[in-house]
């Protein structure tokens, strides 16, 4: 158990490092091309102005760069990388226990992660050059789910995976529904994406997960993916090194698609596949980006049903602001719930 840690935790330390180096490199290509909008604010659901997130944050979206999330996508692929051809150079060494690139475990998770990082540059590029509007919801949507619907027959086909594993329960068997089962999980991390608007937020609650999955893969002895999940956590530690108030960079849609569609597949490649109970556990372990989509779900549905809303603003966490609490204070205490709810989510793992 001692060597796995250490093959699982170089790794991470590793993207850390790599994360830490390269931030310089990012930074300037951000600041000069002025990676960020050029003018503040957004449209509410409906049309009209935002008043309240105007208010608490439109400023900010003319001084913050974007795009901060290609620190953490970068670090985890430069990683993964190097421990592989570090593996091909120096074989019989110590290398050859830290290589984590596997086809049965790493490699899917990882295409998630670079895909999702391309179509979320993609909408950051458009975002910037063309006066705050990114890809439109419609185009972002048909890619996901065409990815999604692929990757979901992947699993059914090609890899065997017919239901979702429930805690003491045995198996809900769901047949080739596990097909839309799947691009609906992934449709939703994606949504919850939206966590990503206070300083350090979104890293922090990203990292407490995968710090989790980790956990998770290590009790199903899926080694090479917990080495890979907890490389993501490197890379979100160098991100989180330089989003901390005053952030120096957001990380937007490049690094919060990668993050939710790398996730999805984690959370599929935990469950059955592994022996285990990875997408149960995930209202758990990801019980604040729950939280942030359902605030979302709620203030819609409110205000079509009264015309009013339910939060000041939504999602939740700027509710939060909008009623007095300081940012710093948000994210703190999302930060102590998010790893309270990883911690139970590796217990129930352990036990189940």
């Amino acid at each position: 158990m001692e060597s796995t840690l250490i093959n699982v935790l170089v790794p991470a330390l590793v993207s850390f490092v790599i994360g830490i180096a390269i931030t310089p490199f990012v930074t300037h290509f951000l600041f000069r091309f002025k990676v960020w909008k050029k003018t503040g604010g957004k449209k509410a659901i409906g049309g009209h102005e935002a008043t309240e997130f105007n208010r608490l944050k439109g400023g900010e979206e003319t001084k913050t760069p974007r795009m901060g999330g290609i620190i953490i996508w970068a670090s985890v692929i430069i990683t993964l990388s190097l421990m592989y051809f570090l593996a091909i150079i120096l074989p019989n060494t110590i290398f050859s226990n830290l290589d984590f690139l596997s086809r049965s475990q790493t490699l899917i998770p990882a295409a998630m992660m670079l895909l999702g990082a391309a179509i979320g540059f993609l909408n950051d590029f458009y975002d910037v050059t063309h006066g705050g509007a990114g890809l439109r919801l419609k185009i972002r949507l048909l890619l996901i789910t065409s990815i999604a619907s692929f990757l979901g027959w992947w699993f059914y086909a090609k890899l065997g995976v017919t239901g979702i594993s429930i805690p003491f329960d045995g198996t809900l068997e769901l047949g080739i529904l596990i097909i839309p089962f799947f691009v609906l999980l992934v449709v939703a991390l994606y949504a919850s994406g939206v966590i990503d608007g206070i300083d350090g937020l979104s890293g922090g609650v990203f990292a407490s997960i995968f710090a989790a999955y980790a956990g998770i893969a290590i009790v199903q002895s899926q080694f090479d993916l917990a080495t890979f999940c907890a490389a993501v956590v490197g890379g979100i530690m160098a991100f989180l090194w330089f989003n901390v108030p005053p952030a120096r960079f957001w990380m937007t849609e490049t690094g919060s698609m990668a993050l939710t569609l790398s996730l999805a597949t984690v959370v599929f490649m935990t469950d059955s596949l592994g022996g285990g109970i990875g997408i149960a556990l995930l209202p758990i372990v990801g019980f604040p980006l729950i939280a942030t989509v359902a605030s979302n779900v709620i203030q819609i549905t409110y205000r079509k049903a009264t015309g009013k809303k339910f939060f000041r603003i939504a999602p939740i966490h700027h509710h939060f602001e909008a009623i007095g609490w300081p940012s710093y204070k948000v994210t703190m205490r999302y930060w102590i719930i998010s790893i309270f709810c990883a911690i139970a989510g590796v217990i129930i793992a352990t036990i189940a």
